[in-house]
């Protein structure tokens, strides 16, 4: 495993293929009050990509003209977060998308662990360390141990989607997950604009 990191965007050049696997490290979990500080990236294929952003300085062409392609699928963990922050402070809504979390929801209703964590160990025998979860990610540098923490997270999404789209397509719903990861970006539009803590289908 390598990871890079980079200072406010990628770097030109880089490519994803058809699915880049993200995640997000915030100073909290409002996008209102709790800044985006990192976005991580892979292609699947051992390397992480972390891009690092000082406060206000949100402009990241290059990520944003990638969260915006429509011909490369997103992967996340937990998309309902990390769309709706990267969202609120890139201004790009990252189509289309695909979550982990909802496809084991879906797929795994023998269970009620669908974290990364849960994922990682359970489909593919990675025991994964979470112990850098609530640091100080807006410090100016990061330690190597956040670093290597926040690339663990990206690591793993392709496999998952992988092992995944086996069960769903096992029990017949493949076609009710597309329908959910198509209707995130109306879902984070909703938690944005304050509707969070509401079911809008209930009676």
């Amino acid at each position: 495993m390598t990871h890079r990191v980079y200072h406010g965007d990628l770097p030109e050049g880089l490519a994803f293929g058809t699915a880049v696997a993200i995640d997000t490290e915030a100073m909290g979990l409002n996008p209102h009050r709790d800044r985006l500080c990192l976005v991580q990236l892979s292609a699947g294929d051992g390397d992480a990509h972390l891009v690092q952003f000082a406060p206000g300085r949100y402009e990241a062409p290059r990520l944003k003209r990638l969260l915006a392609d429509s011909a490369i699928t997103k992967l996340f963990h937990f998309a309902r977060f990390d769309v709706a922050i990267l969202y609120h402070y890139l201004g790009t809504m990252a189509e289309p998308i695909y979550c982990t979390k909802i496809a084991s929801r879906l797929a795994r209703t023998f269970t009620d662990r669908h974290g990364l964590r849960d994922l990682c160990k359970e489909l593919l025998g990675v025991d994964l360390s979470k112990q850098q979860q609530s640091s100080d990610w807006g410090a100016d540098s990061l330690t190597e141990e956040q670093l290597r923490y926040a690339a663990s997270d990206v690591l793993h999404l392709h496999a998952l989607r992988g092992r995944l789209d086996a069960m769903l397509a096992r029990e017949g719903r493949d076609a009710l997950a597309r329908d959910c990861f198509a209707f995130l970006p109306t879902r984070v539009r909703l938690d944005l604009a304050g509707w969070a803590d509401q079911d809008m289908f209930a009676h």
